[in-house]
């Protein structure tokens, strides 16, 4: 009887994000609050994941840990494989600048350069050639071809974060993070900006993960990721 060769088994394909037994705990004198406990879950490359939860629940404190702006108190994040609190604290920025986009409801623009140089401003800070050409390209994609020259004050809500959103991915990251990012939107605009969001999403390849209230956004996402009182309770 001929033996079968060995199945062969396909390799898993790696996390881009990979969350690992995160806490996070803050003291002041009033005493002691841990604020994230025993925080668990890894995310494919190009999957979508909202994180969701009630007010104070911990879910923009998860994000900031995940882009590596705020430090854990105890656990491990990992990008792209690279535990990132190993690094210091520039080599993790660099990192960062890298392989990591980001969208906030507040947009972050700044007020003195126009909708073309907020968003040549990541390319040129990693040293991108043509930066001027990517920047207008992009710009053109979420529909602001003709505002280049415009400043922020001068652009709708639904302007800026369009900016926001080209700025975020003109780099091509890895992982784009958004924290609310329709939260100070009307309802059409909010719809808009979610739907070039995707979009872009799966033209780059991009991991989306966001932080939402909107469970119609959730409902978008691959994953739901839901906080109760700093630990997951649905992933």
């Amino acid at each position: 009887m001929a033996l079968r060769p060995p199945t062969r088994l396909e390799p898993e394909t790696p996390s881009i994000v990979s969350v690992e037994h995160v806490f996070k705990s803050v003291t002041d004198s009033t005493g002691s609050l841990t604020i994230l406990r025993d925080i668990n879950f890894a995310l494919n490359p190009r999957e979508t994941a909202a994180i969701v939860g009630a007010s104070g629940s911990g879910k923009s404190t998860l994000l900031t840990i995940i882009a590596g702006l705020d430090v854990p108190t105890q656990g491990t994040v990992r990008l792209a494989g690279q535990d990132i609190f190993s690094l210091s604290e520039d080599d993790r920025a660099a990192l960062r600048a890298q392989k990591v986009g980001f969208v906030f409801q507040s947009f972050q623009l700044m007020a003195n350069l126009t909708a073309l140089e907020n968003v040549m401003l990541p390319l040129e800070l990693s040293g991108v050639k043509q930066a001027r050409a990517l920047a207008g390209d992009m710009l053109k994609r979420v529909g602001l071809g003709a505002r280049l020259g415009h400043y922020p004050k001068v652009l709708s809500g639904g302007e800026q974060q369009r900016v926001a959103l080209a700025r975020a991915f003109v780099v091509k990251p890895a992982v784009l993070l958004a924290d609310e990012p329709t939260g100070s939107l009307d309802f059409a605009t909010g719809e808009t900006v979610m739907k070039l969001m995707f979009d872009l999403n799966r033209e780059l390849g991009t991991t989306l993960v966001l932080v939402t209230h909107d469970p119609a956004i959730a409902a978008r996402c691959q994953r739901r990721i839901t906080i109760e009182a700093g630990q997951i309770v649905e992933s």
